[in-house]
């Protein structure tokens, strides 16, 4: 993704985003997915396709912001035949306080965004004189409020709370307001690259750039393969396999496939495998992109037809991703306490299942991208007070994140916590079994 923010994108692009601001919130997808669904946007430019992304993006991590915004100067809820009007206020604040885009172009843009829709054409004058005021107050309007908090929906606030504490659950809440660095990892050596691309060196030997939201396949590098975009964080669960030159892996849950290419250039033997054929598809372009090889099935990993016994199993499980909520700030909008719950039960039946993959003497890795303690440290207790002939390898390495080894030997980063001298890095929860021989 790119992050010029063009002071002269045309209507379609604030009517498309309109529109899919209201699909995410109503049909629980994130950006990615309806922008990736949507034809019209893919049929954009891609200048602005990523202006489209850094809007719904950016709305939607100032959120709370915004609603706070919106409640002082709309005096009345809108009506439920008001069509987009309420997504064309929230857009225009964003491109207004946190885009610095000019006011002019704004408002006239979103007047005419309203005008376009049958249901917003009765309130094009609110809109006016709503963004008017905005334009006028500036970020004046900011003063005051508690963004942390308010970009934090209340269910997930209260949870962080209960388990990190307050302190902790607010610098959480500030680090995931910050847009990303994006972190590449390569498929030899960064030396041959830092030159090109910039960035700093992380202790792992990824390479962190300033921005997340670069045209990554313009960057140096892409076409030739040399790398792949993948959080320092993301890394860690495919390290803690060890050394893994010419053993069988098994990668369960594999796409968008990062640690399949992680396995992949360490040397491994890589099955890869996802319930999702078209997720695979991106795992092959990747692959092919990069010259690694791994096998790909496609296979429902509750079903009888996954067995064997296998070096190492990494189980990369679905899951709440509260831990990615710096890169995907729509998250705390589409999912609730419920679902947890729902992803807890999914996780216990996979990690049973993937154990007995794994051949004696064997390694297994469990991990999730996720803050919530029933998707990972609650899951791991579980899993070996009810499986005796595992043990967990303890975590270590000078690479690791500072604070990121808990004392039962397993990993837990936060979005807060800094590597090396770099702040920022997404939260997950990895821990590294041996089956007993």
């Amino acid at each position: 993704m790119t992050a010029p923010v063009s002071h002269t994108q045309g209507l379609d692009v604030r009517r498309l985003a309109a529109t899919l601001l209201r699909v995410c919130l109503d049909r629980k997808l994130t950006v990615e997915d309806v922008v990736s669904g949507s034809r019209e946007a893919q049929a954009l430019e891609p200048r602005d396709r990523a202006f489209l992304l850094t809007l719904l993006l950016t709305t939607f991590r100032h959120g709370g912001e915004i609603d706070a915004i919106l409640a002082k100067l709309v005096d009345r809820p809108l009506p439920r035949k008001s069509g987009v009007t309420r997504e064309i206020l929230v857009l225009g604040v964003s491109q207004l306080l946190f885009l610095g885009m000019a006011p002019h172009a704004v408002i006239d843009l979103a007047v005419r965004t309203a005008k376009e829709d049958r249901f917003a054409l009765h309130f094009s004058g609110l809109v006016n004189a709503v963004l008017r005021k905005v334009s006028n107050s500036g970020v004046a309007l900011l003063e005051g409020l508690d963004a942390p908090r308010l970009n934090t929906p209340t269910w997930l606030w209260d949870r962080w709370v209960k388990t990190y504490g307050q302190d902790t659950t607010r610098q959480i809440a500030l680090a995931n307001g910050e847009r990303p660095a994006l972190d590449i990892a390569f498929k030899t050596d960064a030396a041959p690259w830092i030159e090109a691309l910039g960035g700093a060196l992380l202790p792992n030997g990824q390479l962190r750039l300033a921005s997340g939201y670069e045209a990554v396949p313009d960057l140096a590098g892409f076409t030739e393969g040399a790398w792949w975009v993948q959080d320092a964080a993301a890394t860690i669960p495919a390290r803690l396999l060890g050394d893994v030159r010419g053993h069988a892996v098994l990668d369960l849950c594999a796409a968008p496939g990062g640690k399949t290419l992680q396995l992949s250039a360490a040397g491994a033997q890589v099955t890869a495998v996802d319930m999702s054929e078209a997720r695979l598809v991106r795992v092959q372009e990747n692959l092919r992109r990069t010259g690694l090889d791994a096998t790909l099935v496609a296979r429902d990993l509750l079903g009888p037809d996954l067995s064997g016994e296998w070096d190492a199993v990494l189980l990369d499980s679905p899951c709440s991703a509260t831990g990615t909520i710096r890169r995907h700030p729509e998250l705390p909008y589409l999912k609730d306490e419920a679902q947890i719950r729902e992803l807890a039960g999914l996780q216990r039946r996979l990690l049973r299942k993937a154990a007995g993959l794994v051949k004696p003497g064997g390694m297994l890795v469990y991990c999730t991208c996720s803050l919530e303690p029933e998707e990972g440290e609650m899951r791991a207790r579980g899993f070996l007070a009810d499986y005796p002939d595992f043990e967990i390898v303890p975590a270590e390495g000078s690479w690791l994140p500072a604070g990121a080894v808990q004392p039962e030997g397993w990993i837990r980063t936060l979005p807060c916590m800094s590597y090396g001298t770099h702040h920022g890095i997404d939260g997950f929860f990895a821990v590294a079994m041996r089956r007993r021989a």
